[in-house]
């Protein structure tokens, strides 16, 4: 018998903080009992109080009986292993999580969200469930990429135990079906009973994994309201509820389904951005934590060249588990010894230099600007492709990014212009989209917190083509630097103080040139008017 388990409000709430509407949740409610659902997990369990979370991050007894829960809908709640191994015994936080029988409360089913190594630890708190009447189920998460010998033995431990369900999470969204398949028949080598799976959409696959496994025999179906949850999200409820009503030969009711997801998920969903795109495809494919897609989706700073290099780096170093740390890493592509074999000296020694930014105020400033610099001497540097000026006005463009450069390897081709790059450290298919460009190359290595001006290279805090830049103008002697279309983002915006932060520690360092933003600017610069100016 097939069994299909919504956990909208406890995936879902990675997003909202588990803080869902009481007048939202009992509608949602309604309508799972309508579209045919089995069981509903109301969200996490837990005794971490860290921050504020809303009521489904520990959907306690007392919030579950505040609720209108349709008669013939079982409730479920889950909880994490880390939780429960961190203490000695498991039984300690077992008690004081669930401090009453099945029969007297309003729980149905616990299910154990377990990583691989927690997975032996944490599997005697089914004997303690069990005893106290809980349906239960374990979720076993990261098993896509284990060997076939790992997955046999993770079935054999769990055969050991009265499990109700034992659970596999495509958690990376990496699996096809026929990888399906294949996890399936190796928990099959000794695990007998039930079998579930939760499946994540980052590849488009969510949904045929779940039809896959429905045919392989698996009963227990996760699916989530428009697939809210974790980084691109789940199978689809309202697809999978529609797909097991035919099975079942089943009539289901989906008007409340979708009178719920228009009043509310969808517009969470358009605020939020969960669902598949090609950044999540890409984790799903090189097995990358989803959560790194989605922290950088929701961080203003990150491009989407920044993001494409992350997902190349953690491809590369590894990206299966979470890390902050990890994730600011990403965004420094320059490791190791600065090399270089130019000099900036050779161009902007005691020049003053006009330094173009890609922000909008050189178009709009475009007749001023360009007349400044046919009635001034200026060595003009513009940033990546700018070419909202007359290409003849720039002298010498400046890129350091390496998706970026890969990005424009063509338009960087057939502009006139010669390239300041720290070409000796680029990857092998930049140096190759550049192929008969004129480079000049200039090295840099990125450390936290430092502005260091070298003859061949610099050492910077970030990579962010502005501080390289500031840095080769500055190492060639320059005598001023005057900025165009540096314009900055909207109020409250992350990119703003991270900017200002940068231009404070490159004005802080003895060598530093006084820098003059001649067009409109949200930074921290001193500013002029290019209507004004005279040189």
């Amino acid at each position: 018998m097939m069994i299909i388990l919504d956990c909208t409000l406890r995936d879902g709430g990675y997003y909202n903080k588990w803080n869902f509407p009481l007048d939202v949740t009992n509608q949602y409610l309604e309508a799972m009992q309508a579209a045919g659902v089995d069981i509903v997990e109301l969200g996490l369990r837990s005794l971490i109080n860290k921050g504020f979370n809303g009521a489904n991050a520990y959907t306690t007894d007392s919030y579950i009986q505040s609720l209108t829960i349709p008669t013939n809908l079982k409730v479920a709640v889950m909880i994490n292993a880390a939780e429960l191994i961190a203490s000695t015994p498991l039984e300690t936080v077992l008690e004081k999580l669930f401090p009453e029988h099945a029969e007297t409360s309003p729980v149905d089913v616990v299910r154990i969200a377990c990583h691989v190594h927690e997975f032996v630890k944490a599997l005697p708190a089914c004997n303690w469930l069990k005893a106290r009447g809980y349906i239960v189920g374990f979720n076993l998460m990261q098993v896509a990429d284990r060997s076939q010998e790992e997955v046999e033995s993770l079935s054999l431990e769990a055969s050991k135990f009265p499990i109700d369900a034992l659970y596999f999470a495509d958690s990376m969204g990496s699996m096809n079906p026929a990888q399906t398949s294949q996890i399936i028949s190796w928990l099959r080598k000794h695990w007998q009973g039930a079998m579930g799976i939760h499946t994540h959409d980052n590849m488009g696959l969510a949904l045929s994994n779940t039809l896959q496994a429905i045919k392989d025999g698996v009963t227990w179906l996760d699916a989530t309201v428009t697939g809210m949850g974790r980084g691109p999200g789940n199978a689809r409820t309202e697809e999978l509820v529609i797909e097991v009503a035919d099975m079942r030969q089943q009539n289901i009711n989906m008007v409340p389904l979708m009178s719920v997801i228009r009043g509310y998920f969808q517009p969470l969903k358009n605020k939020c951005g969960w669902g598949s795109n090609p950044y999540y495809y890409l984790s799903g494919k090189y097995g990358i934590h989803p959560t790194y897609i989605q922290e950088m989706l929701g961080d203003s700073r990150y491009s989407e060249e920044d993001i494409l290099a992350a997902i190349n780096h953690l491809r590369l170093e590894g990206g299966k588990n979470f890390s902050f740390n990890t994730l600011d890493a990403t965004r420094h592509f320059y490791r190791g010894n600065p090399r270089g074999s130019w000099s900036p000296k050779e161009i902007f020694e005691d020049m003053s230099v006009l330094l173009l930014g890609t922000g909008p105020g050189v178009a709009e400033h475009r007749a001023a600007l360009e007349n400044l610099i046919k009635t001034n001497k200026f060595v003009v540097v513009a940033l990546n492709t700018q070419s909202a000026v007359e290409q003849s006005l720039i002298d010498v463009r400046i890129a350091c990014h390496p998706i970026r450069l890969l990005a424009d390897c063509d338009a960087h081709r057939q502009l006139p212009q010669p390239l300041i790059t720290p070409a000796t450290m680029l990857p092998p298919d930049v140096l190759d989209g550049l192929h008969g460009k004129k480079i000049f190359d200039y090295g840099l290595a990125v450390k936290e917190n430092v502005f260091e001006f070298g003859e061949n290279a610099s050492i910077l805090p970030t990579s962010l083509v502005i501080c390289y830049a500031l840095a080769a103008i500055t190492a060639g002697g320059a005598t001023n630097i005057l900025m165009a279309g540096f314009d900055g983002y909207g109020a409250n915006d992350p990119r703003n103080t991270e900017m200002n932060s940068l231009l404070k520690l490159y004005a802080a360092n003895h060598g530093s040139i006084q820098l003059v933003s001649i067009t409109p600017t949200c930074y921290e610069l001193p500013t002029k008017s290019v209507y004004g100016l005279t040189i």
